[in-house]
């Protein structure tokens, strides 16, 4: 078993919190839609971080928070999907992915 000595709990925490918080002020600052996408997997990876050094720390023998972000990955990874699409979508019929266009392909 790999001794977790060197490395302190708040080190992985304090990462994934700026990870966390770039991630939420590049989702409410950008109007592009790619980078929205990119600031929701900062998030995403956040909670993966979060999940796998929890369990690491508090039940080192068990596999649970492992899991969950296994789990969590392949969530994101669907979800990246369908957001590609229809960034993709919008590029197409007006030549850039901005935010405001998603307005008017709904009206």
């Amino acid at each position: 078993m790999i001794n977790n000595a060197g490395v302190p709990l708040l080190a992985y925490q304090l990462v994934s919190l700026i990870m966390f918080f770039a991630g939420i002020y590049g989702f409410f600052t950008r109007r592009n839609l790619m980078m929205m996408l990119i600031s929701v997997e900062l998030i995403l990876n956040a909670a993966d971080i979060n999940f796998a050094v929890f369990n690491r720390y508090l039940f080192p023998g068990e596999m649970d928070g492992m899991f969950f972000a296994l789990f969590t990955i392949a969530i994101a990874a669907c979800e990246t999907a369908v957001a590609i699409a229809i960034i993709i979508n919008v590029y197409r019929n007006f030549g850039n992915a901005e935010v405001d266009n998603l307005k008017k392909m709904k009206g």
